[in-house]
């Protein structure tokens, strides 16, 4: 999601919150919490409030009048009653029903409110430079912990990657071979976005940068002579990336088309654009999303964003076996994030089994 619409969503969320999230959502802005962090963090509240109210807890979904002696008082079994209805609750997609938020998931959810109790109950400060209130129940709520070994992680992502010579053959299979797989209705639309959807999967699968820093670039932020890219990462840090050779060609070739393709605005800068009631703007997270998805799907497996840049680091540490430069190269500030590309990348072990 580009910036102005999530300063739109934010401020949305804002008018509902009562004036003690809105200093917190202003302590976050101090302390530069990237805008996606802050607009989850608020979803969360949101979320939390309407629980709030369902249960019968609070009597009025006016939230900008929720007292914070609501908070104060709520005991270790109303939030352990939250976590089982997310757990629990229904979760709608497009194909099936599916049961409850994974844990992952919740432990955002716990990680969120915790953030929210510890600035109410320590980093606040009243008129008497006290905090707002002293009894966090949070601190009673721990988050649950994988239950997976990082093998068995491993191995559940290791088939939706494209490794070896299928990140050349996904770009080739799309520039050249997908439009036999479509209708003739479809085929102007893809011929008209193609060097532009090209262009994003390379760069994705070139850099391993995120989704919302692939969509968040601008023009002036791609450097081909040097072949890197300025992107924020989380936490509003700058970082500039390097870039696999491979990309170049399908970078060049959107830019090319740019301008004579979507139109843009002299003013509008972004990188990647999209082209919504004859408007060019800067392309959004859910168009990549479907996008890589469509493309993925009609190749071999349907995979996300995401697991593009888990392709471009698993790739990366095959060919360099250097856990430092991968976590330089996606921005992971801890070494053992990038711990998984290990065990993705480690046949060796079963080569070594195979022969005793």
């Amino acid at each position: 999601m580009n910036k102005q619409l999530l300063l739109k969503h934010i401020s949305s969320e804002q008018e509902m919150m009562p004036f003690y999230i809105n200093e917190y959502v202003r302590s976050m802005q101090v302390s530069q919490k990237s805008y996606t962090t802050i607009y989850e963090y608020l979803k969360e509240f949101h979320r939390f409030f309407d629980w709030l109210y369902d249960s019968g807890i609070i009597s009025d979904t006016n939230y900008k009048e929720l007292s914070m002696s609501i908070l104060e008082h709520l005991k270790k079994q109303d939030i352990e009653s939250y976590i089982l209805y997310l757990r629990e609750r229904p979760k709608y997609n497009t194909s099936s029903q599916q049961a409850g938020l994974s844990q992952t998931t919740i432990n955002r959810t716990i990680s969120a409110l915790s953030s929210l109790f510890n600035y109410l109950t320590r980093e606040t400060e009243n008129e008497e430079g006290e905090p707002y209130f002293y009894r966090n129940v949070m601190d009673k709520i721990k988050t649950v912990k994988s239950k997976q070994t990082l093998n068995a992680r491993a191995a559940s992502i290791k088939n939706k990657l494209f490794l070896g010579e299928d990140s050349l053959n996904f770009l080739e299979f799309i520039d050249h071979e997908y439009i036999n797989e479509i209708s003739p209705n479809a085929k102007s639309y893809f011929l008209k976005n193609k060097a532009r959807d090209l262009a994003i999967i390379a760069l994705i699968l070139g850099t391993g940068i995120r989704l919302s820093e692939c969509t968040n670039a601008d023009v002036k932020h791609l450097n081909l002579k040097t072949l890197t890219i300025e992107v924020t990462r989380k936490g509003g840090k700058k970082d500039v990336v390097s870039i696999a050779p491979f990309t170049k060609i399908y970078i060049e070739k959107y830019l090319d088309l740019r301008k004579s393709t979507y139109l843009p605005d002299d003013k509008e800068q972004a990188l990647f654009l999209s082209k919504h009631k004859g408007i060019a703007k800067r392309i959004d997270n859910r168009t990549v999303e479907n996008l890589v998805g469509k493309y993925s799907k009609a190749f071999r497996i349907e995979v996300s964003p995401h697991k593009l840049r888990h392709t471009l680091a698993t790739r990366l540490y095959s060919e360099t076996k250097n856990q430092a430069l991968i976590a330089n190269q996606l921005g992971h500030t801890d070494l053992n994030t990038s711990a998984i590309y290990i065990s993705i990348v480690d046949d060796e072990n079963r080569k070594g089994l195979d022969q005793l």
